[in-house]
């Protein structure tokens, strides 16, 4: 059987590694890189190891029929093409981002969500990609990161067993993670369906398999990790009454520190499944057992 393993830069996303932990900063940011920057400390505090924005072409993702639509944004009432102009960091932007992460020592990388954002994040060389789940079923795009040469993860939501197994017959699973994911923000408990991880983890015997949450809460995180989740990312805001549509499906620094505590917490606990008398188990032994018949001849 093949490594279940996949390195990105100096750490290794797979069985027997520590869960690798991501904290999407997506549009979180509202087109702030000031606000940007205190996710990612905040995120660096908490013990992250990887950063992600989101990143797009309007003219290119947004149905031309929705450009002149309006909407009320923090710049006031405008034209909804407008506002996913406005929040989009530039290349400048991103090249200030980039030293701010590698001045804390965190990684950072992007989904793309077409070919142009592709050729823009590149000049950054991130460690890796995360394709979102709209793009599942965009090959060419696909094709795209994967011309990179850098690892890829795939996000599953709003999917079909049939779309993803035939977007990985397409795209191959040399360097692929696969993250379950139902896409509502936030997700009703009821439709998590958790148990699609240790499927995947059956199916794709050689392929890190993860989780990509959008709940309100941490619990169902958690029991991710326990059900064999190899990487995990949530959301992160500063406050989840800010303006914007994933605030809300988002956890706040201070969740993000509990978040990871509890997952190491969890790891630990684990152990090799090799049941075994502990040393510090033996005045228990001695003091509530009446008679050891284990240790007679």
């Amino acid at each position: 059987m093949s490594k279940r393993e996949v390195k990105v830069r100096d750490k290794y996303i797979g069985d027997y590694h520590p869960t690798f932990i991501i904290a999407e900063i997506g549009i979180n940011h509202n087109g702030s890189v000031e606000i940007a920057k205190k996710l990612i400390s905040g995120a660096h505090a908490a013990g992250v190891d990887c950063v992600k924005f989101q990143k797009r072409t309007p003219e290119l993702c947004v149905p031309k029929e929705q450009w002149d639509l309006e909407r009320d944004t923090p710049w006031g009432r405008i034209k909804y093409i407008d506002y996913r102009n406005k929040i989009e960091f530039n290349i400048e932007q991103y090249a200030e981002i980039d030293k701010f992460c590698r001045d804390h020592g965190i990684m950072w990388t992007a989904s793309c969500w077409d070919e142009p954002s592709v050729d823009i994040i590149e000049e950054f060389n991130p460690p890796f990609y995360k394709s979102p789940s709209a793009a599942l079923t965009d090959h060419e795009l696909l094709m795209k990161l994967r011309s990179t040469g850098k690892p890829l993860m795939i996000s599953t939501g709003m999917s079909t067993s049939e779309e993803i197994e035939t977007t990985i017959e397409i795209i191959g699973l040399d360097d692929l993670m696969i993250a379950h994911a139902t896409s509502t923000y936030p997700c009703k408990l009821d439709e998590l369906n958790l148990n699609c991880i240790p499927n995947y983890k059956m199916q794709y015997l050689s392929n890190p398999i993860g989780y990509s949450g959008h709940e309100v809460g941490l619990a169902p995180t958690w029991a991710a990790v326990v059900m064999g989740a190899n990487f995990v990312e949530r959301h992160i805001t500063l406050d989840r009454s800010m303006w914007g549509t994933d605030q809300a499906a988002s956890v706040e620094i201070g969740g993000f520190i509990r978040l990871i505590s509890n997952i190491r917490d969890i790891e630990s606990s684990f152990g090799d499944g090799i049941k075994r008398l502990y040393n510090s188990e033996l005045p228990s032994r001695a003091k509530l057992r009446r008679k050891d018949m284990s240790l007679s001849v």
